[in-house]
């Protein structure tokens, strides 16, 4: 079976009006930037896409309108990470009525399992899915952490068809491609930004990058670099990639900042609205101008 995805994922904002609105218009202009941008494929309803936060029928809504608006012209991964293993089945089902090509999950967050419950519960899950799955590691909000072999025990199922780490954990993720290296058909690839030239160089198959919501190109070019083995431009735009993470990310410097700099620079660019859903609020006044700052700063950078 062939890979499904390969390359620079976006891992797609979702554009808000109100808590309980989805900026469809702002959607449209997002998905048409980022695939002009040459991005490989679009992953809604992860981290970036503030899932946790929205209810149930909003992310169903972001499904409807995504397959609507992307129109097949790349992948299309829909996360279904939730507490309650009906609801993920649910986000599954409708991932495959509106035509998704794999849906994402983390494990549920709130009570802590152990790696044979991390087990179990994949088993149990998988065989109700009707799309192929890609496991997501997202240790420091999820409190759990895939062991190497219990991602190669969960992937015994063909359908189980790769792996999303966000821990930020260099050598974990060696470990994870060392561990995985003859599963052919298995694709790994890597959240942090500042980490995917050297995943890929190592092994990866490409990164989930909350950048690419903004300067889709940059991220895809790095891949490619990286791929090439071309270590000259991988330096050049590596240096690129950490002025963004180290500027537009840390306006505020908490635990959104990532997120609220992300979609302010959307705002600013006129793509989509920068609404944040509930508990956390837009940046405005002093730190919406930081932000406007280091963006312009940044496309100077980047031209």
């Amino acid at each position: 079976m062939r890979k499904i995805v390969q390359g620079i994922v976006t891992p797609l904002v979702t554009p808000l009006i109100d808590n309980n609105t989805l900026d469809i218009a702002g959607l449209e202009r997002l998905i048409e930037h980022v695939i002009s941008g040459g991005v490989h494929g679009i992953f809604i309803l992860g981290t970036t896409g503030e899932a946790s936060n929205l209810a149930i029928n909003l992310r169903i809504e972001m499904i409807r309108q995504s397959s609507r608006l992307i129109r097949k012209r790349v992948p299309l991964l829909v996360g279904i990470s939730d507490t309650s293993i009906t609801e993920s089945i649910r986000l599954a089902e409708t991932a495959a009525s509106f035509s998704a090509d794999a849906v994402v999950s983390t494990p549920p967050f709130y009570f802590v399992m152990d790696q044979t419950e991390l087990a179990e519960y994949y088993e149990s899950l998988v065989p109700q899915l009707n799309l192929p799955l890609y496991l997501y590691n997202m240790p420091v909000n999820t409190k759990i952490s895939f062991d190497p072999k219990t991602i190669k025990r969960i992937a015994e199922n063909p359908r189980v068809v790769g792996f999303k780490d966000s821990s930020g954990n260099a050598p974990y993720l060696q470990r994870v491609i060392h561990e995985m290296r003859n599963c052919e058909n298995f694709s790994i690839f890597v959240g942090p930004e500042e980490m995917t030239a050297e995943m890929v160089l190592l092994g990866a198959d490409g990164g989930v990058n909350g950048g690419a919501n903004i300067f889709p190109r940059l991220y895809v070019d790095l891949y490619h670099a990286a791929v090439a083995n071309d270590i000259e431009v991988v330096r050049n735009l590596q240096a690129k990639i950490m002025n963004i993470s180290s500027t537009l990310y840390t306006v505020g410097e908490n635990g959104s900042s990532y997120l609220k700099g992300l979609k302010c620079s959307l705002e600013i660019l006129g793509i989509c609205n920068g609404f944040i859903a509930s508990p956390f609020k837009k940046f405005s006044g002093q730190q919406y101008g930081q932000v406007k700052t280091a963006l312009e700063k940044i496309m100077r950078i980047c031209e």
